[in-house]
């Protein structure tokens, strides 16, 4: 199990409530968690000793709860650089390359995130990612070092307390110099592509022209919600597909992947209230078209 260890310390309006209260609220532990406590040795304590979910506090006692996890082999380590922006004891930010999958093992020398986590943190390591990228897209992501706080940071997702924001090359003519894409998205019959649909999750999608150039336009995006591929299928609905998405455009022999870059990351830390924001800027292959 990676080791985590929370701390708190009752405050008077605890007294006489009991741990699993403020295991719940004070610390955010959902209920599931809270309930593998009790097969988790030695893993809640109270002022050093070991203690059970439905003891009672005083004000002033010291809560101690275990919350990290562990997933034994699920990735198998993988060589290469893994871009670190941000870290801390609970979260991971990187700045994830092009061609790299987000889940999956590397058993045909592939790298994915996971694996490159797994050489990062070692093997044991649980590998929560929080906002997934397409293969393609390049750019910030972030990661939960444990599922205590995944669940946390899974909470605040598309809210103003973890914004994310987007730079793409799309092809056509943009209405406007700003706009607002506000289309339901459902899959596409079998396939494994998606579509604007009236029977579709509500899916909305800010845009802004950044500059044009030889007939393509840089575009900033912040999606206020988290459909599979809904910046490309928001952009191609307007007629103005990514540059090099062969899914739901054609490909280019301008970039090999479909022209997005997760720009920039914005997130308030649930366990310190701490402000985080952080930038990666262009790859190369994009930079190139601008």
């Amino acid at each position: 199990m990676s080791s985590r260890t929370l701390r708190f310390t009752v405050p008077p309006e605890g007294e006489g409530k009991r741990a699993r209260a403020v295991l719940q609220g004070a610390l955010g532990l959902s209920a599931g968690l809270v309930t593998r406590l009790k097969h988790r040795e030695n893993s809640l304590r109270i002022n050093g000793v070991p203690a059970r979910t439905v003891d009672v506090l005083r004000a002033g006692d010291l809560v101690e709860v275990e919350v990290g996890d562990a997933k034994p082999g699920a990735f198998a380590p993988a060589r290469g650089a893994l871009d670190v922006v941000w870290e801390d004891e609970d979260i991971l930010i990187i700045n994830k390359p092009a061609g790299v999958a987000v889940h999956g093992r590397s058993d045909r020398g592939e790298p994915t995130v996971g694996s490159l986590v797994a050489a990062y943190l070692g093997t044991n390591a649980p590998f929560h990612p929080v906002n997934r990228l397409d293969r393609g897209t390049t750019g910030l992501m972030c990661a939960a070092k444990t599922g205590w706080m995944h669940e946390r940071l899974r909470r605040i997702l598309h809210t103003p307390d973890f914004r994310r924001e987007y730079l793409a090359v799309c092809t056509g003519t943009l209405p406007g110099e700003s706009g607002v894409i506000d289309a339901p998205i459902a899959r596409f019959g079998e396939e494994k592509r998606f579509c604007v649909s009236p029977e579709g999750a509500p899916s909305l999608t800010r845009w802004e022209l950044v500059s044009r150039r030889g007939g393509l336009s840089l575009v900033r995006l912040r999606p206020e919600t988290g459909r599979t591929h809904q910046i490309r299928v928001h952009m191609a609905s307007m007629g103005c597909p990514l540059l090099g998405d062969r899914l739901y455009g054609r490909a280019s022999p301008l970039i090999a992947r479909p022209a997005l870059h997760s720009s920039a990351l914005l997130l308030r830390h649930p366990l310190t209230g701490e402000e985080i924001s952080v930038s990666a800027p262009l790859p190369e292959d994009m930079a190139a078209l601008i």
